[in-house]
């Protein structure tokens, strides 16, 4: 016997079988549905804390050259 499971993309009961490519999606559809999601960040990995400090801009920052000179770490504090 077969196990049935909802495609956790579209909900559409789906057999679990070694021959399907997309498991545990029905389809290839589902499948870049998924990915696309992750790829435009509307999943995220849950962490304990968020991130306070780093090499980054800030999101309200109104620079336009986010990759100046002037936001980026020093040598002294890279080593």
């Amino acid at each position: 016997m077969t196990k049935k499971y909802p495609c956790p993309q579209c909900g559409k009961e789906t057999e679990y079988l070694l021959e399907n490519d997309y498991r545990p999606f029905c389809s290839e559809r589902c499948k870049l549905i998924d990915l696309g999601k992750w790829a435009d960040e509307e999943y995220k990995v849950p962490s304990e804390e968020p991130a306070t400090e780093g090499p980054w801009v800030p999101e309200d920052s109104e620079s336009e050259d986010q990759f100046s000179p002037q936001h980026l770490p020093s040598k002294e504090a890279l080593h």
